[in-house]
């Protein structure tokens, strides 16, 4: 495709542009790169994606385009003109919206909805160079073998078997600004990666399954500012030897709404976590910081093991908690008082009782003895194929003239003292 040129006028030229769209033609480049449109020039995303070099923006006018879309060329960008227009479909045919097998790769301002498997998903179990390397002594999420560099901005994932957004054994990657609902498993997951550089935030999930879940996610991952409500479970870094690099540890959750994740109409995962607000399930120095939590039938928030994993040395510090039915909730398999500690907490009920004066986050814990809580036994979920679609959301401002922005470099992370507690809806 030959790549379009604007040399008019910095104003008209603008106007004229966004027009220019609307009839299939080009936006504004960023220096290097050419805009590929759909359908205008491609019949499909696929066809798109396939003539692609690095640094070309691929451009999708409204439409519902019925595929499932592999990307196997770095530093594209993927992005539709609408977001709620803009519709990836599956059916519940097909297995996964797009697969990301390459680095650099951004998808923005669309919806991807009704797969079987994932909304979209970033492997670095896929990607050519771990590909290319005999697989023994291999563990992806570490050294090469990741997808180096992925961002999803205005995305909204809805009604799929497994997860919304999915990255796995990837690395330096921003979630931003999307919404997951539906999903039989988690909305957002990020897992087996050591360091992660994972960068969550602005976020919405609700009516899932699980709204964030971190198996083995280790290594500045940061889940700030959004909101969980209405799933089954809420958040939940976790420890488990289904996938590599246990255990988890360094997730910062810092100032999140969570709020009445104990919803029976969801979806459900085969022994799925029910009723709680953040469940550190065997994970390690975790930081959660912040967080409004309330409206749990079971835990606002517990860490407790998970298989063979220990939770130690997490720090629970300045949470609002109200309308659970225990605030805080710690549980160890060893009857020592353990590494774990909380302070400064607005709260009411906790177990152990007095739990900030037994497990301090200065001076020596003390030991202590379990009391009532007992987890829930969540109630059937509902077949994802019935659930409904969700409600339009925000657009990405300036989609049809910004320019492309692959997701190159470490992301910039959140500075946790300059984020409050959110207020109560």
């Amino acid at each position: 495709m030959e790549r379009c040129r604007h040399n008019l006028p910095r104003g008209l030229g603008a106007a004229l542009s966004a027009l220019a769209l609307l009839v299939g033609g080009c936006a504004p480049e960023a220096s290097g790169s050419r805009t590929l449109t759909v359908p205008a020039n491609h019949s499909t995303i696929q066809a798109a994606v396939d003539a692609a070099v690095p640094g070309d923006l691929i451009l999708i006018s409204p439409g519902i385009y019925r595929e499932s879309v592999w990307v196997d060329t770095d530093r594209i960008v993927i992005r539709g003109l609408d977001r709620n227009d803009v519709v990836i479909e599956g059916d519940f045919v097909l297995g996964d919206g797009i697969l990301v097998a390459a680095n650099g790769v951004a998808v923005e301002n669309l919806t991807v909805r009704n797969f079987r498997q994932n909304g979209i998903i970033f492997s670095g179990a896929f990607n050519s160079a771990s590909s290319s390397r005999s697989s023994s002594g291999r563990t992806y999420g570490m050294g090469d073998d990741v997808v180096d560099g992925y961002r999803v901005s205005y995305v909204t994932v809805a009604n799929t078997g497994l997860y919304g957004l999915y990255a796995f054994a990837a690395r330096n990657g921003i979630f931003e600004h999307s919404y997951a609902s539906g999903h039989s498993d988690a909305g957002f997951y990020v897992g087996q990666c050591r360091p992660c550089n994972a960068v969550l935030q602005h976020l919405t999930a609700e009516r899932n399954a699980i709204g964030y879940y971190g198996t083995n996610a280790s290594g500045d991952v940061w889940v700030v500012e959004s909101v969980f409500r209405s799933n089954r479970l809420g958040i939940a870094p976790n420890s488990q030897d289904a996938e590599r690099l246990a255990p988890q540890e360094d997730t910062w959750v810092v100032g999140n709404l969570v709020i009445d994740n104990d919803d029976p109409n969801t979806p459900e995962i085969d022994m799925g976590f029910f009723g709680a607000g953040i469940a550190v399930g065997g994970g390690t120095s975790n930081t959660i910081l912040r967080n409004r939590i309330e409206g749990h039938s079971g835990a606002g928030i517990i860490v407790l093991p998970l298989g063979t994993f220990e939770p130690e040395g997490n720090t629970i510090r300045e949470n609002v908690l109200a309308g659970n039915r225990f605030d805080l909730v710690l549980r160890l398999s060893d009857a020592g008082p353990g590494t774990n500690c909380f302070a400064g907490n607005r709260y009411e009920t906790s177990d152990p009782d007095s739990i900030e004066s037994l497990l301090p986050c200065s001076g020596p814990a003390r030991a202590w003895r379990p009391g009532d809580y007992a987890p829930l036994s969540g109630p059937p979920g509902l077949d994802v194929r019935s659930m409904p679609l969700p409600p339009r959301q925000s657009s990405m401002p300036d989609a049809a003239t910004a320019p492309p922005l692959p997701a190159v470099g470490v992301p910039t992370f959140p500075d946790p003292d300059a984020i409050r507690v959110p207020v109560r809806p």
